[in-house]
């Protein structure tokens, strides 16, 4: 800072010098003179202002140095002093920890030294425990003059009968976990499907016979030496079979659709009274007519009410053929409705597409339609038909397992069985033959009676349960539960029948004793 103010002396130096040089070089007067002094007077006065305060501002910055310099000792100092801290906390904690592992060495060397005391106590008692193993077997061998092997085979025995009676009780355990589970899940599921439901409930059956007012137009309807019968069978394709049943006569014929245009055109005829060949081609043609529009007004009605609008048109058509078809007594495009309305009930409640639930509801029964013209099943010749308009395979798939003429591999196919199988298993949908519902009865209580131990069985309610009567002392109650489920089992596989059979094992012993 001293160089500072003797740089800027020199300056103002030489500016009065030159200021003086100039003025006595040009040989001023003397009051240029007094104004040259008294220039450099306020020069050197300025230049000792100019001095003062560079000296006060040097004195300033030094002080400000000072300060700082102070300040950062005494934040060293402070840091030095919270490390020098941190460094003896430190070593107490390594000196606490120094001590700790050496209680735990002493602890462990301790525990080390007892382990090796049990360890030798242990091999002891084991040579002492096996040498009276030995003794004691020498000793039973002796007793019970029994050999090894056979004390072995008497042990697994034993050993089998206890893992029989708990794989009696796992299995009761997990079936009633899992038909508790299961049953209350699917009643939820099927109750809301049921009650969704607005399907028509009454079953129809076809209509294969034709009142007549008298027996006198039975001789019409036969005709001079039969000739209007045949023209009639020829022109239809039904036969028509007039017996001595009074004031009816009924007509024959496998296709469904065919026997109602005939039944129609019979009708007809009768009520007009003009009967011969060339008025039995023309009340056909006309039925015909009739019942075509009757078919596709059908389908169309079928595929509305569902809310299906994109079905190829043969599909529709075949579908409304379904109206004149029955199963069982069951009206086969009702029941087609009905599972298509089943279907897309419990495919919403688990979270699935209900509108292709329905599509392959109403179509699962599209081969019924003309099964009588295929070979086949009916559930492979819908799944054709399906194919061959355009149906996606998942359709496609879920029409032809319906009855499993192939696994199911999807949801949606599942979905179809069940709806199925509640359309036709509720009361009153579909009637059953004497001689079937005797072999069904039969076959049930033949699988039951192959098994060993089965004293009698009684098939009741209709074939819907099952009650085994077996031998006490041959079956236990462990073998009885396990008895149940492989007749329970056994039916599954080789029977065919709607809704379920329960399966009832019952074991009786009684004791008697006579008091004298």
């Amino acid at each position: 800072m001293e160089i500072v103010i003797y740089i800027v002396i020199a300056v103002v130096c030489l500016v009065v010098g030159f200021f003086v040089s100039r003025l006595m070089q040009s040989g001023s007067t003397k009051n240029t003179i007094a104004q040259a002094e008294q220039r450099i007077a306020e020069a050197e006065k300025a230049a000792e202002n100019v001095r003062r305060e560079a000296i006060i501002e040097a004195k300033d910055e030094a002080l400000r140095i000072k300060e700082k310099a102070e300040e950062e000792a005494r934040s060293q100092s402070e840091e030095v002093r919270k490390q020098t801290r941190d460094l003896q906390n430190r070593e107490s904690r390594l000196q606490q920890r120094e001590e700790s592992v050496d209680r735990r060495s002493d602890s462990l060397d301790k525990r080390e030294r007892q382990i090796q005391s049990l360890h030798s106590r242990t091999e002891k008692l084991n040579n002492e425990l096996e040498a009276k193993i030995s003794a004691a077997d020498k000793r039973l061998y002796d007793i019970a003059s029994m050999s090894k092997e056979e004390a072995r085979d008497i042990v697994l025995d034993e050993v089998r009968d206890e893992c029989t009676a708990d794989a009696a009780q796992i299995i009761r355990d997990i079936e009633t976990r899992t038909k508790s589970e299961a049953d209350r899940k699917s009643r939820e599921i099927l109750s809301v499907a049921i009650q969704r439901m607005a399907a028509d409930y009454t079953a129809e059956r076809t209509v294969t016979s034709v009142q007549i007012p008298s027996d006198d137009i039975k001789g019409r309807i036969i005709g001079r030496e039969g000739r209007n019968i045949r023209s009639f069978e020829q022109i239809t394709g039904v036969n028509l079979i007039i017996d001595d049943t009074p004031e009816t006569v009924t007509l024959s014929c496998f296709d469904p659709v065919r026997r109602e245009t005939a039944r129609i055109a019979l009708e007809n005829l009768i009520a007009d009274g003009r009967i011969h060949p060339a008025r039995v081609e023309e009340m056909f043609d006309k039925a015909s007519r009739y019942v075509d529009q009757q078919v596709q007004e059908a389908g169309e009605q079928a595929t509305f009410d569902m809310g299906i609008h994109d079905l190829h048109p043969d599909i529709v058509k075949t579908l409304g053929r379904l109206k004149y078809r029955t199963s069982y007594g069951q009206n086969v495009l009702q029941h087609s409705l009905e599972v298509a309305t089943l279907a897309g009930a419990i495919a919403s409640e688990l979270g699935l597409d209900p509108i292709t639930a329905k599509r392959a509801g109403l179509l699962h029964d599209l081969g019924k339609a003309v099964d009588h013209e295929v070979e086949g099943s009916h559930a492979v010749i819908g799944a054709d038909l399906c194919r061959r308009y355009g149906e996606s395979p998942a359709i496609v798939h879920a029409v032809e397992a319906h009855h499993a003429d192939v696994e199911p591999s999807t949801v949606l196919a599942v979905i179809i069985q069940a709806a199925d199988a509640v359309s036709a298993a509720r009361p009153g949908a579909r009637r059953e033959s004497y001689e079937s519902y005797i072999k069904r009865l039969e076959k049930l209580e033949e699988i039951a009676n192959a098994h060993e131990g089965v004293e009698r069985t009684y098939a009741m309610q209709a074939g819907r349960e099952v009650r085994v009567m077996v031998q006490p002392d041959f079956i236990d109650d462990s073998k009885a539960t396990v008895l149940a489920h492989d007749i329970a089992k056994q039916i599954e596989d080789e029977m065919q029948y709607p809704g379920q059979i329960h399966v009832v094992v019952i074991r009786e012993s009684r004791s008697e004793a006579l008091a004298k």
